[in-house]
């Protein structure tokens, strides 16, 4: 069984938000003055969340994503994670963190199942990082990133660049990904939870150097040939490999390139609603039929229905359109 939208995209991938609290303000997840969390009885519990897991294995998916907010806030985690990798039909468990409790949690989250891990790093300056988290340390998240490579995780770095404070640093993450065995991923700013006067100022425009031509220049500096990968695992990245590299980099650009047409993934709030479509405020709360298979099933398949054919992100495209509300949500709320 699979699980297939009105434009006969086949979603196999599931992108389960465990919690919306998280240990840093990043600029561009969320507000300087920080969000009204929600409260735990508000939190999908562990069986909730392991329940979900189950119904969309029978419905066909096989790869599950944890993210948050910062998903290693929640003690349950790895309880959370063995309980999915015990589930039949997943075959891929995989979390997002910003790597701050990461150097104490990595053997157990190893140990509880769990395959692959995204960790946010968006500067190797310690300044910065702690402006653009405001107020977070940077040797723990590289702390984090050792701690974890003592073990056969696949290992992602999201790198979110953003025009002024790290496009500047594109060479020093390449070389990063020559000389340790990790993908590090470049990542389009998204304007999610943000008003145009936010995305005016940090959002590549097409007046500037796009990010893959700024990506591609800085990679041909360092005089060394790189070509295209076929990276494990189904996300939106589009991969490449210095020639020689222990790792490889990716380009993820929703704004100026989206990837809706191959999108292949459905998200679940911390609180229990399912989105089709990260940008759009289009949501329905499923957590009263997480315990019925046949009222749960028939939630998801009308959110597929009504996913659209793309976010249409862009500020151009977002003008166009008056039908469609963008999501109320952060992206800290969401899960990105």
């Amino acid at each position: 069984m699979f699980l297939r939208d009105k434009l006969n995209r086949v979603h196999d991938y599931v992108r389960i938000s465990v919690t919306d609290k998280c240990s840093l303000r990043c600029v561009y997840c969320m507000p300087e003055e920080g969000l009204d969390f929600f409260d735990d009885k508000t939190l999908l519990s562990t069986e909730e969340i392991i329940q979900l897991a189950r119904n969309f294995a029978r419905l066909g998916v096989t790869k599950i994503r944890l993210t948050g907010g910062e998903p290693l806030m929640r003690r349950d985690i790895c309880a959370i994670i063995a309980g999915i990798s015990a589930i039949d039909g997943i075959e891929d468990i995989a979390l997002t963190t910003n790597g701050l409790a990461l150097a104490r949690n990595a053997e157990a989250l190893w140990q509880a199942g769990l395959k692959r891990l995204n960790i946010s790093l968006d500067t190797f300056d310690a300044t910065k990082y702690r402006e653009i988290t405001r107020g977070g340390a940077l040797s723990e998240v590289l702390r984090g990133i050792e701690a974890a490579s003592q073990f056969p995780f696949v290992i992602k770095l999201n790198v979110v660049v953003i025009k002024g404070q790290n496009d500047t640093e594109i060479a020093d993450f390449l070389k990063y990904s020559i000389e340790n065995p990790v993908n590090v991923r470049f990542i389009e700013f998204m304007p999610i939870g943000h008003d145009a006067s936010s995305r005016d100022k940090t959002m590549w425009q097409n007046a500037y150097q796009s990010l893959e031509s700024l990506v591609f220049e800085e990679a041909n500096k360092l005089a060394r040939a790189f070509s295209p990968l076929d990276f494990s695992g189904n996300g939106p990245s589009e991969n490449y490999k210095i020639v020689g590299a222990k790792g490889s980099f990716g380009l993820i650009h929703p704004v100026s390139c989206n990837f809706c047409a191959s999108c292949n993934r459905l998200r679940v709030t911390a609180d229990g609603a399912i989105k089709a479509c990260l940008y759009w405020n289009d949501e329905e709360n499923i957590r009263a039929s997480i315990f019925d298979f046949d009222a749960f099933s028939e939630k998801i398949e009308h959110a597929l229905s009504g996913k659209p054919e793309n976010h249409e992100m862009a500020l151009t495209e977002n003008e166009k359109n008056s039908y469609q509300l963008p999501t109320w949500r952060h992206m800290s709320q969401i899960g990105g």
